[in-house]
């Protein structure tokens, strides 16, 4: 009853009740967020074939003041300033029949992040990419069915009940389909170590592969279709996905003869001196209505489009290639480490993610066993982001994308970032974290920043 009066004030707090949508919603959160409140026998989803979690999260983000020689319209603001965004999802699955389920997330997000999530590519709230909206919107997040197909009948395995997993045994070698709107980060370079942000690093290009521009809309969702090839120690994905109708746009373009993103991922499952690894390595080929950053700028410097857009292409045919690689590592019994690195060719403008053409990362996370508290982390990054000649002579003309742009760039560096935090358990289902970000060379401009970022996080899930 404590954690239910807990996470029932916390979602008020957040949430004005004034909205219907966000009324219902709470509703149905807590009707099958809390079982245990009701009696057993009233339990709607009893039955073993279905999953339900819940989980939610609100990051409070500022920094202070910062010196900068000049600013745009993209840059992030230099006086002092906070933001707090706040994503609530609820994630519910059934089984259909043998091999088979179906998968159905409502969220809700408000809030922002700090600069309307503008002036730095690597941007340190990670969750701020699914609110497209500082007032609080219920939309479906994610609706698929999965199928999987046995492939050897003489050899299974057990897959625990989780998010978007039901309880069910698959034969370890099998095809998996996944139709529906999804994440296309939900299959791909996935990282146990950096990949949440509700969990672990808050910073987008620590989530994922920042170069890896995958098809999404504002809130980082699409249709498509993943196949998954699993054999004992590997597996093979291959994806197809919608691109947005505009740079991070909200709606999805659905002419997909001329518009769609393709994504390939072997995953490869490793043993080093008895410690457990993962290695991924990703490739994508995605075609929208993203211009070419030279023709946007010869067309300004020949006078024959002096407007430098590259947010509302005019043509179907921008084309952009990339890859990936995704390594993940545990250490020791308490320390587990990652690293990446991906690029992408810079040629077209961002169309989905983030504005980075190149990036590398690491990092590690302690766990806290040698402090006696087992559940608790540390974690420690590094980050680097750059970007194309062409995306770097876009910016110093005065271009502007989706979240960068300083109205110039005479001092082109790359973009660095250190990030550390200190993640509790405070209860069963509650965590609090501190986090701490520093941004030299903010949209890889040499003449403003650095900027000092702090964060407190609130994360409940069950």
């Amino acid at each position: 009853m404590y954690l239910f009066l807990t996470v029932s004030t916390f979602a008020q707090l957040l949430l004005p009740m004034k909205h219907p949508g966000i009324t219902a919603y709470l509703f149905i959160l807590l009707s099958f967020s809390f079982p245990a409140v009701a009696q057993q026998n009233d339990a709607l989803l009893k039955d073993s074939d279905w999953s339900y979690h819940f989980q939610i999260t609100g990051i409070i983000q500022g920094h202070p003041s910062f010196s900068a020689a000049y600013s745009g319209q993209n840059s992030t603001q230099t006086e002092r300033e906070q933001a707090f965004s706040a994503t609530s999802t609820i994630f519910l699955g059934r089984k259909l029949w043998n091999g088979a389920s179906l998968y159905f997330n409502p969220e809700m997000a408000g809030g922002k992040g700090i600069s309307s999530t503008l002036g730095i590519a690597g941007f340190p709230n990670g969750e701020t990419f699914r609110i497209g909206d500082p007032e609080p919107v219920v939309y479906i997040a994610r609706i698929f069915f999965r199928q999987h197909i046995t492939l050897d009948k003489d050899h299974f395995e057990e897959v625990s009940d989780n998010l978007n997993q039901v309880k069910e045994k698959v034969s370890t070698s099998r095809i998996t389909f996944n139709l529906g709107k999804f994440g296309i980060a939900d299959f791909f370079d996935d990282n146990s170590v950096s990949h949440d942000p509700r969990n672990d690093f808050m910073n987008w290009a620590l989530m994922n592969n920042g170069a890896y521009d995958y098809a999404a809309n504002t809130r980082g969702y699409t249709y498509g279709l993943v196949v998954e090839y699993v054999k004992p120690g590997w597996t093979l994905r291959l994806g197809t996905a919608l691109m947005p109708t505009y740079a991070n746009g909200p709606k999805l373009d659905f002419h997909y003869f001329k518009t769609n993103s393709e994504t390939i991922e072997w995953e490869k499952k490793y043993s080093m001196h008895e410690r457990k690894g993962t290695l991924r390595l990703l490739g994508y080929y995605n075609v929208s209505k993203a211009p070419n950053y030279d023709d946007v700028v010869a067309a300004k410097i020949n006078g024959t489009d002096t407007s430098l857009d590259v947010l509302y292409g005019k043509k179907y045919g921008g084309k952009k290639i990339g890859f990936g690689i995704n390594i993940e590592q545990e250490i020791s019994s308490s320390i587990n480490g990652f690293l990446r690195f991906g690029w992408n060719d810079g040629k077209t403008a961002t169309w989905a993610f983030a504005e980075i053409d190149n990036s590398i990362s690491g990092g590690i996370r302690i766990f806290g066993k040698g402090w006696g508290r087992a559940a608790d982390n540390i974690g420690v990054a590094l980050l680097s982001n750059g970007i194309s000649s062409g995306h770097r002579n876009f910016l110093n003309a005065g271009g502007y994308g989706f979240m960068i742009g300083d109205g110039k760039l005479p001092n082109y560096r790359r973009e660095n970032i250190a990030e550390v935090f200190y993640q509790s358990k405070i209860f069963d289902n509650l965590f609090a974290t501190l986090d701490y970000q520093f941004v030299a060379n903010p949209a890889y401009n040499h003449d403003r920043g650095p900027v000092n970022l702090f964060a407190a996080r609130v994360h409940v899930e069950f």
